[in-house]
């Protein structure tokens, strides 16, 4: 992210210093990471914040039915429309390494490109369309969403993907965190 964060007496929490809810959460983000964020370290600051988005990630993940790439363009989708950097670079990494979204495909969202990909296309303009609409898509788009074989519950999910985004991109916006150098080459600008 861009420019300077708008908290301005707010800072990270180090997890060595953290105690009662901050040290649980913390703690809690580490065990399922396997390292600290900086996004999550300055969530921390409102344990409640972390927590619910740890949590409704959690959930999208194991319950969206959606598959690992799907779910990776669902986060993408939600993380551009809202300008944030920081999450777009962490999930093409995640993207790229861990959920089998292709090569094309992850450089098309990236540049705003096309999406070589029928399915995939239909998956992020919803997405994208939910987002700057606040939730209200048009029915053509609606429709080749459900032509390209998702679900009206698909839907629901991609509500909660949009919900743990928003918590995270904006606290993004809030706190311009820089990116962590395990997301580092996929940094956009």
């Amino acid at each position: 992210m861009t420019g300077k964060p708008f908290l301005h007496s707010l800072r990270s929490i180090d997890p060595a210093a953290a105690q009662g809810p901050q040290k649980e959460i913390l703690d809690l983000a580490i065990k399922q990471v396997g390292f600290l964020p900086n996004m999550y370290a300055n969530m921390a600051n409102a344990p409640a914040v972390l927590s619910t988005y740890l949590h409704g990630y959690a959930l999208f993940r194991s319950e969206s039915g959606l598959t690992p790439a799907e779910q990776e363009v669902v986060f993408l989708s939600v993380s551009q429309v809202n300008g944030c950097t920081y999450c777009t670079a962490a999930h093409s990494m995640l993207a790229d390494k861990k959920s089998g979204v292709s090569a094309p495909v992850l450089a098309a969202i990236r540049a705003g490109a096309p999406i070589p990909d029928e399915r995939l296309a239909a998956l992020h303009a919803l997405t994208a369309e939910m987002v700057s609409t606040q939730g209200r898509p048009t029915l053509e788009r609606l429709q080749a969403f459900l032509a390209a074989g998702f679900s009206e519950a698909d839907v629901l999910y991609i509500i909660l993907a949009i919900a743990v985004k928003t918590l995270s991109n904006y606290s993004n916006h809030a706190f311009a965190t820089p990116v962590d150098e395990v997301f580092a080459a996929y940094r956009v600008d």
